[in-house]
């Protein structure tokens, strides 16, 4: 079952391509569904430069919102994490915790 990431954000091709060491899985796109020839066939996606692909927050690079389907690039060096936070301006958020206070019911007035 797919797994998705607390965080990622979608970044056009041609930023993260970019990157002096960016390689690309093409194996790995997704695929839909075309009709050639009166029968439905599974084709790949052929990415562009405007196309968008996801960064997730374990700077794995994805097609599709969940981190570990359809990996393109998931050679994380520290260069690439610098690149991601220098250049691509990627910063996973920090959620602080909530406090709720339970309020009392009318019953309990």
């Amino acid at each position: 079952m797919a797994t998705m990431a607390k965080y990622c954000k979608a970044y056009l091709i041609k930023n993260l391509r970019q990157f002096e060491q960016w390689t690309e899985n093409l194996e790995n796109t997704r695929a839909y569904k075309q009709e050639i020839d009166g029968q439905e066939v599974e084709v790949k996606r052929v990415l562009t430069d405007d196309d968008f692909l996801y960064l997730q927050e374990n700077y794995v690079v994805t097609d599709g919102i969940y981190k570990d389907e359809n990996i393109i690039f998931d050679n994380v060096t520290p260069e690439w994490k610098e690149f991601c936070q220098n250049i691509l301006e990627f910063e996973i958020p920090v959620y602080e915790a909530v406090q709720v206070q339970a309020t009392e019911s009318p019953s309990e007035k």
